[in-house]
């Protein structure tokens, strides 16, 4: 189900009321709720892979109560790798299967050995990548005894399959979202007056910034030969805003979401364009896997400890496994490679930690040093993201190629003009908003009643106006 449907409009002022008015004095009744509404929420899209959230719910929910009861040290790691290898397993074969097979087979062929092998037709579960990390988390911090194992098998599972951030996130841990299934949970109005602000503002992101340029960046993309340098420098920076609003715009319905049920989820955007460098913007874009990977892979193999040799291969794994899971393409993983030779000076320098307040904190504009290291990063940026975008390490190539030749001096052959005025709305409205959660959430500030009800007007109009109504446009993340 889409955050975008008019199934989830309908949808979700059913479980809401049905939550508050019928299962409000129980809370074991309003996690078994959730935890219904959930599988309706996912299994709206393919109801034969909700066997795959049951039994990863189930064998986590084990582990965690076994590891509870062991303390011989060899046997606590085997329920661990049981857990890894169970949730990994899972991934690997419906996300990696054929990538690793089509790539063994092609190895084979250079040295002129040919193996008969079939691909298969698999179907990737959408929001693998994201429950799975999440159960993950739990069984290694209760292996680690950074928290208790729960008893609770539907607290336990309205914690994995939480339909406001199951299929895209934020990748919750379980210190911070199973506590707050145990706890009871009253009707908050400011709460829930708040939630509904971020979904709007999350909406506008989606429909109106993210689905317009994505017309124009796959436009672009989908036929790049036909197109000049300029224009290939104009879809990469339509795909740029693209990415942004559709993937921060679902955690901004999702967190919105979450505060109608009484919930408080991570943020996991931070205004990252306005970044001074690239350790700033991985600190601000998905900080919920950049936080997880940090955690989980880059400090137990030794982070930024010890020589150079160390931190230089720490960095490379770190960054080409976050590529990797996005998908199953070269075009990620040299992504990937390509932000961890972006990250590696700063470290290196010890910069990396140089920019951690908001950038011209307290002003209305920034100075001009300033606003240079912001676009220096944000080309940077915009350059990643054209592998990310590409087909295939080839089409990346071709692009590039015509990016960096004459025809960039040329007038753009499209050149959208609506499309560029919203953004730029947009990048104002972000700007002003920037030392807060989201870009709108300072409107509960505004003693008079009229100037935030006209605000929100306005907003509801510019959705209804030039919005993308298509219940056929899922969100990008889906499909990692």
């Amino acid at each position: 189900m889409l955050f975008n449907s008019l199934d989830f409009a309908i949808f979700l002022p059913i479980v809401f009321l049905l939550y508050w008015f019928v299962a409000n004095k129980n809370i074991k009744l309003q996690n078994f709720l959730i935890v219904v509404a959930s599988y309706v929420f996912y299994g709206w899209w393919d109801w034969r892979f909700l066997s795959l959230i049951i039994f990863s719910t189930l064998v986590d929910y084990s582990v965690g109560v076994l590891l509870s009861k062991e303390e011989i040290k060899i046997k606590r790691k085997l329920l661990l790798w049981t857990s890894i290898g169970v949730n990994l397993g899972f991934l690997s074969f419906f996300k990696y299967y054929n990538f690793f097979l089509d790539n063994f087979i092609s190895a084979f062929s250079f040295f002129a050995m040919e193996i008969n092998a079939n691909s298969l037709n698999i179907i990737l579960p959408v929001g693998i990548s994201f429950y799975t990390f999440q159960t993950l988390s739990y069984t290694i911090d209760v292996y680690k005894k950074k928290i208790e194992p729960t008893k609770d098998i539907i607290a336990f599972s309205a914690f994995v399959c939480f339909f406001p951030q199951l299929v895209a996130g934020p990748i919750e841990r379980a210190t911070n979202l199973l506590p707050q299934f145990y706890k009871k949970r009253e009707f908050d109005y400011s709460k829930a007056v708040d939630g509904m602000r971020q979904i709007l503002w999350g909406l506008f992101k989606k429909l109106v910034i993210a689905d317009n340029c994505a017309q124009y960046a796959n436009e672009i993309f989908n036929n790049s030969v036909e197109y000049g340098g300029s224009t290939l420098v104009l879809g990469a920076l339509f795909f740029t805003f693209q990415i942004y609003g559709d993937f921060s715009g679902y955690s901004d319905i999702a967190i919105g979401t979450s505060r109608l049920f009484g919930f408080n989820i991570m943020q996991n955007f931070a205004f990252p364009y306005f970044s001074r460098d690239i350790a700033e913007f991985w600190r601000r874009w998905h900080i919920s896997l950049s936080t997880w990977f940090r955690d989980y892979l880059y400090i137990p193999i030794g982070g930024s400890r010890g020589g150079t040799w160390m931190k230089v291969r720490n960095t490379f794994i770190i960054f080409i496994v976050s590529g990797f899971w996005h998908g199953a393409n070269w075009t990620f993983i040299v992504w990937g490679a390509i932000n961890a030779v972006y990250f590696l000076p700063l470290l290196l320098t010890k910069n990396n930690r140089r920019n951690l307040d908001t950038v011209a904190k307290g002003k209305l504009l920034p100075s001009l040093k300033e606003t240079l290291l912001m676009l220096s990063t944000f080309g940077l940026t915009v350059f990643a993201w054209i592998f990310f975008r590409a087909e295939n390490l080839n089409h990346a190539y071709r692009y590039l190629s015509e990016i960096f030749s004459k025809s960039s001096l040329t007038s753009p052959e499209i050149l959208p003009r609506t499309t560029i005025t919203l953004v730029i709305i947009f990048i104002l409205l972000e700007w002003t908003g920037r030392n807060s959660q989201y870009a709108i959430f300072r409107l509960k500030d505004i003693k008079f009643k009229f100037i935030r009800w006209s605000v929100y007007l306005t907003l509801l109009l510019i959705i209804y106006f030039y919005g993308k109504f298509s219940s056929s446009i899922e969100f990008i993340y889906f499909q990692f």
